[in-house]
């Protein structure tokens, strides 16, 4: 009998994750699935409406930080966007010149770097498909060697970035600052793509790939009308930054970027590094005639503000409210009382928890379902049953706010049903219908992606992380299993 209620507390997950399986959007999933925990709490709990409330309200609270986080970093983003700071990151990257054997490596250094200012990859990926497809068109590359470098590129940020969303909303849900977080995983980021560029590299030597060159404004201008009005409904502020790559804009916009990472690495906090990169592109945007007048500019904040909050705060609110009840009925406890049973140590415990975040991800089909239904469950496992000092405590959260970001982003792009995969292919059709694309194209040399989902999963198993500056988990006996001393 009590296995049956265990199974009845945690089957809302289950209904979560069947309604996101079969193509209902977040912002409905939640609910039903909250509403639906609501109810198997009253019965099988007899929790009263006050209660389910309370939970609820104080799971928010929790949350709250990140929200003003979230909002900031997506009006941040549109003004990276839309003020050329993008746009210089692109033309600084591109004034080399490519070849089809380079084409590739410029490619996802380009989307990595980009993806970082922009916090998107998403838009990452819509402003540099038609940019490095048409190019590669150009120099004679390989469309999936081209296709794989900026899809994986384009994740990178999304890992790692200041103002992305998967990184503000797992270092949230784990209840770690997202500093701590950067500086945690930062070197293993590092070696993640610089492994990734040499694969690429090698890759376009032993396909034997020409050497002629080709530039970015004879691409961007082989662009269809017809693309153009596809990039414009998908991203708009996309469209923006090709017109500012074809036309340049001053290489100073970059300061904006160099002035957030600096900050970041002199430990100021989240939200006042994200101001100082909005209001340094609101002044060197001025001057650089990106930005025409004051409104123009707050209207892009506002752009911002509005895409942060008509779905990711909001379906966030709703995660919150979901995870307040779960925790209530302390539901996740059978699928703890798994992971303990197999594991006969702390590390294997978080590799555990690293195989769970991706198997949510292939079961969702979406990295942020994925981060906020996953992630409540992997911090449960490692509060309630794992002891140690804060300081090695927080390790242990550190590193599962970048299993659920990581191992969802990334991870995302080798699941062929993945809802990245299918907006990647929706983009790459649209931008170059030349070529007939499938979910191959994206996942056969996606190298940064498989490089770092192998990499993070047998570096926890096998102790490699500590070679890692930063990356090192601790290990026996400064933490331990509470039922295994």
């Amino acid at each position: 009998m009590n296995g049956i209620l265990e199974l009845l507390k945690l089957s809302p997950v289950g209904v979560l994750a069947t309604l996101m399986f079969f193509g209902y959007d977040a912002l409905i999933a939640a609910p039903l699935a909250t509403v639906y925990a609501a109810l198997v709490a009253v019965i099988v709990e007899r929790r009263s409406m006050n209660e389910l409330m309370d939970a609820v309200i104080t799971n928010a609270r929790e949350m709250q930080v990140a929200f003003y986080i979230l909002m900031v970093a997506y009006a941040m983003a549109e003004v990276f966007m839309s003020t050329g700071v993008g746009a210089s990151i692109i033309n600084l990257a591109l004034n080399v010149g490519l070849t089809g054997r380079s084409v590739a490596v410029v490619g996802v250094i380009v989307t990595s770097v980009l993806s970082i200012a922009t916090g998107t990859s998403w838009g990452t990926f819509a402003a540099c498909a038609p940019i490095f497809l048409w190019l590669n068109h150009i120099v004679g590359g390989n469309i999936s060697l081209t296709v794989g470098a900026i899809a994986g590129g384009a994740c990178f940020g999304d890992n790692i970035g200041l103002i992305s969303d998967t990184t503000i909303v797992s270092s949230g849900i784990q209840r770690v600052e997202v500093i701590k977080r950067i500086r945690h995983q930062g070197f293993w980021s590092g070696l993640v793509l610089i492994l990734g560029i040499i694969a690429f590299y090698i890759a376009g030597i032993v396909m034997d790939l020409p050497t002629t060159s080709g530039h970015a404004a004879a691409a961007i201008a082989q662009i269809p009308d017809n693309v153009w009005k596809v990039l414009a409904e998908k991203r708009e502020s996309a469209v923006i930054l090709l017109n500012q790559v074809k036309t340049g804009v001053p290489t100073y916009m970059i300061v904006p970027l160099i002035l957030v990472l600096i900050c970041a690495i002199r430990g100021m906090t989240t939200l006042l590094c994200l101001f100082v990169g909005i209001f340094s592109a609101y002044l060197l945007g001025t001057f650089a005639g990106t930005i025409t007048d004051t409104k123009t500019f707050l209207n892009m904040i506002m752009s911002g503000f509005a895409g942060a909050g008509s779905w990711v705060i909001v379906m966030m609110m709703w995660i919150a409210a979901f995870g307040g009840i779960m925790k209530l009925m302390d539901a996740f406890r059978p699928l703890s009382n798994l992971i303990i049973k197999i594991s006969k140590n702390v590390r294997q415990l978080m590799f555990y928890n690293g195989v769970l975040s991706i198997l949510g991800n292939a079961g969702l089909a979406d990295e942020m379902a994925q981060i906020v239904t996953i992630g409540p469950i992997i911090k449960e496992i490692v509060d309630k049953n794992v002891e140690g000092s804060p300081e090695d405590m927080e390790k242990l959260r550190l590193r599962n706010a970048t299993f659920s970001d990581a191992l969802g982003v990334f991870g995302s792009q080798l699941i062929p049903w993945h809802v990245y995969i299918g907006f990647y292919l929706g983009i790459i059709q649209a931008v170059y219908p030349l070529y007939t694309f499938t979910a191959g194209n994206i996942i056969k040399y996606n190298f940064l992606a498989m490089i770092a989902v192998s990499t993070i999963l047998l570096a926890t198993l096998t102790g490699l992380d500590r070679f890692i500056p930063k990356f090192g988990l601790p290990s026996e006996p400064q933490v331990k299993l509470k039922n295994k001393k």
